[in-house]
């Protein structure tokens, strides 16, 4: 199943975000692994501080750019977003602890994930999001 958006600006990326968010409290009883992908100012952080300060999370929500990863403890779930960008090999990744983050049966948004191709697990629900010709958003939504 594929779901398109699109979103006229920062606060409707949010909104969405928030809504999904607020969706899978309801339906899921673990969190998933959630790639994000499109090029670099399309709004994959913006969707991921939506979801964040959806599931609870009162505080800043940043990018984990120059951090790798930025966790968010919110009772009962966890969310890790990743970005992944700056790493410069599978390895490094995997030095970090990056597997033990993927099989933790919390949240994971990962910004980037074709740098790490093979230690992403496979079951996973993607986004793809596109800056359009008119500064919109265009978001795909798949699983």
């Amino acid at each position: 199943m594929t779901l398109t958006f699109t979103l006229k600006d920062e606060e409707a990326t949010v909104a969405l975000g928030t809504a999904l968010a607020n969706t899978v409290q309801q339906e899921l009883s673990q969190g998933i692994i959630v790639y994000l992908n499109g090029d670099l100012g399309a709004g994959k952080t913006t969707l991921t501080r939506g979801f964040v300060r959806g599931m609870g999370h009162k505080g800043n929500v940043k990018s984990p750019t120059y951090t790798l990863v930025e966790p968010y403890d919110l009772g009962d779930w966890q969310v890790y977003h990743f970005d992944l960008y700056r790493l410069n090999s599978e390895e490094e990744a995997y030095d970090m602890g990056i597997d033990e983050y993927f099989y933790s049966g919390n949240w994971c948004f990962i910004e980037w994930p074709e740098k790490t191709p093979n230690l992403i697990p496979i079951d996973h629900a993607s986004i793809h999001m596109k800056i359009t010709d008119k500064g919109e958003r265009e978001l795909r939504l798949a699983n």
